[in-house]
């Protein structure tokens, strides 16, 4: 998490005002009324206030102080401030010119903040300077970052990024991160099939679990959609007879792949632990999902078994989960090995964010976030109210059918350049 050391008081301020930006943490006020759905960020001239206030402060007035050890987090707020509204000024490239200088000596913290904008941002801009940062460094993510813009950015040198990574990994075997960098690089060329879906989706868990499916398009700049399977293992139906689903998305503000802090959802599985209300004012009021995934909690937890002595988390506990079709598939295990490289926190949500910073995406309205699941939300101009909560209706739903204690289970189904829809998932729903 950004702004782990000690900062000054001038950044302290900057550093709250980033949290509350972003924060897709489970961070809730239980006896906040749910029935009050105001979101002031809404209202029209918020938005018009906090967009200047972020350009002009956040990013224009950080960027401006001299880059040393102690303007370090001012620089990488602005960065962060810039991916967030896709902001772009040629000043704002200059400095990021700027900050390639004497890069060797920045710190790893600083150096993933500008390479998470870098890659959001200038995709194919700063490939000679991610370069050099990329045959210099050490540091597994750092690496990780360099390899994944290149990877996006120049295709063609993919087997010479894989050689590096493997040399770096005869130093450092323990390196999740690298390791997954890896099996990114190779799933991204890979022809395997995807196992049975009708399996996955009716695999027997604990008796009474409710699960939650979030199936993704390997593109996740493409809305997926989530469904639910009841306690009873029915799946949910609306009004009308037909499956109940909402859209979602699964996508990072930056886009990096999920075994990375901040990148997308990770494929696989997640244990539910219940609802909450979040403080941010940028996630809103609407309840969210809380999840976790293995090394965040327990493994007597996530298995639902509290007769396993065992205290220590390796695969073949989460292997239990998976029907036989799955057990060999690896992109199932991204949330193992994401939780094993330390994320946390992955929530599914609402957003008050405002939309208009993503006009053109093929996610619009929906918002992207720092790689939590999020859901469409319109709010008013005028006075802020709720007008349309695909959250509420998926709380609402997953009430109905038992309550948030079983599995949400994340995965992509192919690469179509179109949102998922219920029709396609049909065949292997009864």
């Amino acid at each position: 998490m950004f702004f782990s050391r000690a900062i000054s008081k001038r950044r302290l301020g900057v550093s709250i005002l980033f949290i509350v930006l972003f924060c897709c943490f489970n961070q809730n006020i239980k006896a906040q009324p749910a029935e009050i759905f105001i979101s002031k960020n809404a209202i029209k001239e918020n938005k018009i206030r906090l967009y200047k206030n972020l350009v002009n402060n956040a990013i224009n007035n950080n960027l401006s102080v001299a880059l040393t050890d102690s303007t370090e987090t001012d620089w990488a707020y602005a960065f962060s401030v810039m991916e967030l509204i896709r902001y772009h000024s040629p000043w704002a490239e200059s400095r990021i010119h700027q900050a390639f200088n004497g890069i060797e000596n920045r710190s790893d913290y600083f150096k993933q903040a500008l390479l998470e904008m870098l890659y959001t941002n200038y995709p194919n801009q700063f490939v000679r300077d991610v370069e050099a940062l990329f045959n210099e460094s050490s540091n597994d993510k750092t690496v990780a970052i360099c390899a994944e813009y290149l990877l996006k950015s120049k295709p063609e040198i993919k087997t010479e990024l894989r050689l590096k990574v493997k040399l770096l990994l005869l130093a450092d075997t323990n390196s999740v991160v690298l390791k997954q960098f890896l099996n990114h690089a190779y799933y991204l060329d890979s022809k395997n099939e995807l196992p049975n879906l009708q399996e996955l989706f009716y695999q027997p868990f604990f008796k009474n679990a409710t699960v939650v499916f979030s199936v993704q398009r390997k593109n996740r700049d493409y809305p997926g959609i989530a469904f639910i399977r009841d306690s009873a293992g029915n799946f949910l139906k609306d009004a009308y007879g037909n499956i109940f689903s909402v859209p979602q998305l699964a996508r990072s503000v930056n886009n990096l792949p999920g075994y990375l802090s901040n990148g997308n959802t990770p494929q696989g599985i997640f244990r539910m632990k219940g609802f909450a209300v979040s403080r941010s004012d940028f996630i809103g009021p609407t309840p969210n999902l809380q999840l976790t995934m293995p090394y965040e909690t327990s493994i007597q937890h996530f298995l639902n078994d509290s007769s396993i002595t065992d205290s220590s988390w390796n695969v073949s506990w989460y292997k239990k989960l998976l029907p036989e079709s799955w057990k060999n598939y690896e992109p199932i295990y991204e949330s193992y090995f994401a939780g094993k490289a330390g994320r946390t926190e992955i929530i599914a949500h609402g957003s008050t964010i405002n939309p208009d910073y993503y006009i053109g995406q093929p996610y619009y309205p929906i918002t992207p976030t720092l790689g939590c699941l999020s859901t469409k939300e319109i709010w008013s101009e005028e006075d802020g109210s709720r007008q349309i909560s695909k959250q509420q209706e998926l709380v609402d739903a997953l009430q109905k059918a038992g309550g948030a204690n079983g599995y949400f289970i994340v995965l992509e189904i192919n690469d179509e350049k179109k949102p998922v829809t219920v029709e396609e998932l049909q065949q292997w729903i009864k």
